[in-house]
């Protein structure tokens, strides 16, 4: 089974912009009539996952912060990056790269954001400017402590 990891930035953020800083190569459009713009790259062979990025409004997320309770965040815009970490893939250097790739969004952007593992667990949040992480045991295993500071 695969990891997926979503960072979402609140705000209306070109998607080539975001796609100049995690897909350094170039990203694939896929534009169907009537369907949401959506930016791709296989970068399984240099970092191990799949990227994509697109845009929505109205956004509703949910998860589990890491002491039971949930968190919840509508932001009006926003822009979704997720990371498709294959199953084949080994975890430590594709999180590391991950993980990576989200400390560069997070220093050449200002927005709100919210980093969740698999659509269900809270990992760090940035709101106002303070960086917060959420669920600590996923940080101790995987660390990160020198890509995204505490």
């Amino acid at each position: 089974m695969a990891t997926e990891y979503r960072l979402t930035l609140a705000g209306d953020i070109p998607l080539d912009v975001l796609a100049g800083v995690v897909t350094p190569d170039g990203a694939e459009e896929s534009a169907t009539d009537g369907r949401p713009r959506v930016l791709s790259a296989d970068l399984s062979d240099r970092c191990g996952y799949t990227v994509s990025i697109y845009a929505g409004s109205h956004g509703y997320f949910e998860a589990e912060d890491g002491d039971g309770s949930v968190w919840e965040w509508e932001p009006e815009r926003y822009v979704n990056i997720g990371f498709r970490l294959g199953k084949d893939e080994s975890s430590d250097r594709a999180t590391r790269e991950m993980l990576a790739s989200v400390a560069q969004v997070l220093g050449e952007r200002p927005e709100d954001a919210a980093l969740i593992l698999d659509a269900d667990w809270l990992l760090l949040t940035r709101f106002s400017g303070t960086l917060r992480r959420h669920a600590l045991s996923w940080w101790g295993v995987h660390g990160g402590d020198d890509l995204i500071g505490r």
